[in-house]
């Protein structure tokens, strides 16, 4: 089973941008369709958006939709998500997840079989 490694959050203010990093191994990643999730304190975890397993379909969260873009790279195994335009609301814990179901604009978190450990987003307003 693939192992996820998530990287790139941080500190920063209302409108930045900020690009997160999902470095995988340990399987055929190509084989997986990656999503990336999200939990804020007292919250559940929320669907942020997800990548089909050759890259060429992405499916977003309203909340994100045309403020975040998820690419990936099968060559270097790694999954981004690009986020623009940031939000005090969009503070949280971001994790991404590998699946091989067909993901969709409701994806749940019990459709993913592997998950990263989480890297932390803080949104200064």
């Amino acid at each position: 089973q693939v192992q996820l490694v998530e990287s790139g959050g941080d500190l920063v203010q209302a409108g930045d941008s900020l690009r997160l990093t999902c470095a995988a191994s340990g399987g055929t990643f190509s084989r997986y369709a990656l999503g990336w999730f999200r939990q804020a304190p007292d919250n559940e975890r929320e669907f942020v958006g997800a990548i089909s397993r050759y890259g060429d379909t992405t499916y977003y969260a309203d909340s994100v939709k045309g403020r975040f873009t998820i690419s990936r790279d099968n060559v270097e195994n790694t999954v981004y998500l690009q986020m623009n335009s940031l939000k005090s609301e969009d503070t949280a814990v971001y994790y991404c997840a590998a699946g091989v179901t067909q993901p969709s604009t409701r994806a749940r978190a019990d459709e993913f079989l592997s998950w990263g450990q989480g890297t932390q987003v803080t949104v200064s307003s």
